[in-house]
């Protein structure tokens, strides 16, 4: 039961893959990893197919290597290969494996699928550098069976879009970032919010005011080459003051505020009766209330009314944090460093309040925003400090 690919790596050969996910996506629908089995005339696909007593398999005979080139060049053909100007350059999948394969040059006619999206949706898609390699359908439809996701068309015509012909605004996309996480190239991102963040900070008149999630420390160090014991938040915060950011704030604090609030709640709803057949839910995750929304409406009476942490951060920001510094409301500008994007969908869907001007949250930026701002600063972060 053993797949070539799985005894291949056991056995440690390397074999290339694109389109592969253990137990999600085996379809061998990109080629790359084929191998050859001797006495057979046709190479096979090592992710989907098994091993058998006595084969000998080719991982990288001459055969091998010009078929899996050939392969990846005609890819390329159907790649808009800006790699330059892509999020992804240095991170992608298809960028190594050419560079692996030796190809310096596309040998055929490029054609470039083009098609329009919303790019101030939060889930950013470019078809021009989508590789067709079925990820983001199989990740949505097994692991969070929300089939956003689908395939349409043959062979060179082949297209992966919003399934039932629907906008990607008006699915039922929790935006919870799976199909960008297992995009192995540019064509799934979230929407860049950099730009709002250097416009605040060039304004002298402007407060800026972060807070940094939780989750964020886990992984901000990765793509900078820190480990683990060493990518503090602490070290976060000094990153963020050298970029300009006037105070920070961790945002286990407004998650205090929120367990009182939805304690509060609860004890009300509760002695009025109105729990009595079903608790009341809440989530810090916007994503896991889109779900519910859409997946159990009939659930969504029994929602805390309470905002999430990142909304209440930005609510005390602009009322008291405002007082307490003696400063405009107007004039205070609300980042949060969260780790996914559903935060950038929780911030466009908030309401206005009259008290004051503008959003809780002004600007939401994912971990990758924010590491891609400090080398944007040329911070070397082994100087970066616990403060």
């Amino acid at each position: 039961g053993t797949t070539i690919l799985e005894a291949c790596r056991e056995a440690k050969m390397i074999v290339p893959t694109l389109c592969y996910l253990k137990d999600i996506n085996e379809i061998g629908a990109c080629r790359v990893c084929v191998v050859e089995i001797e006495g057979q005339d046709h190479l096979v696909t090592s992710c989907n197919n098994v091993v058998e007593e006595g084969m000998t398999i080719y991982t990288n005979s001459p055969k091998v290597r010009r078929n899996r080139k050939h392969t990846v060049e005609m890819i390329l053909s159907q790649h808009d290969a800006q790699c330059a100007t892509c999020v992804r350059s240095g991170n992608c999948t298809l960028q190594t494996v050419a560079n692996d394969l030796n190809i310096v040059d596309s040998p055929y006619k490029k054609e470039i699928c083009i098609e329009e999206w919303d790019t101030r949706y939060p889930l950013v898609r470019d078809a021009s550098k989508c590789v067709k390699c079925m990820r983001c359908i199989q990740v949505c439809d097994k692991i969070q069976g929300m089939h956003i996701w689908d395939v349409s068309g043959t062979g060179a015509r082949t297209t992966v879009g919003v399934s039932e012909n629907r906008d990607i605004k008006t699915a039922d996309c929790a935006l919870c970032g799976q199909c960008i996480t297992h995009c192995p190239t540019g064509a799934l991102r979230e929407r860049d919010d950099t730009d709002k963040l250097y416009r605040a900070l060039e304004d002298k008149d402007t407060i800026v005011v972060a807070q940094i999630a939780p989750a964020v420390r886990a992984a901000w160090g990765e793509s900078l080459g820190l480990s683990r014991e060493e990518a503090t938040v602490e070290k976060i915060v000094d990153a963020l003051r050298r970029i300009g950011v006037d105070y920070v704030f961790d945002t286990t604090f407004s998650a205090d505020l929120t367990i009182m609030e939805e304690g509060n709640e609860f004890v009300k709803r509760f002695t009025s009766g109105e729990l009595k057949d079903r608790p009341m839910f809440t989530s810090c995750c916007p994503g896991w209330v889109r779900f519910l929304k859409s997946q159990y409406p009939h659930l969504v009476r029994q929602l805390s009314s309470a905002k999430s942490p990142q909304q209440m951060f930005g609510a005390a920001m602009k009322t008291y944090f405002a007082k307490s510094i003696d400063a405009d409301p107007n004039d205070i500008c609300t980042v949060s460093i969260m780790p996914c994007l559903a935060k950038k969908g929780e911030q466009n869907m908030e309401l206005f309040y009259e008290e004051y001007a503008g959003h809780d949250i002004d600007i939401v930026l994912t971990t990758r925003e924010l590491t891609r701002m400090i080398r944007a600063a040329h911070i070397e972060p082994t100087t970066l400090q616990d403060v």
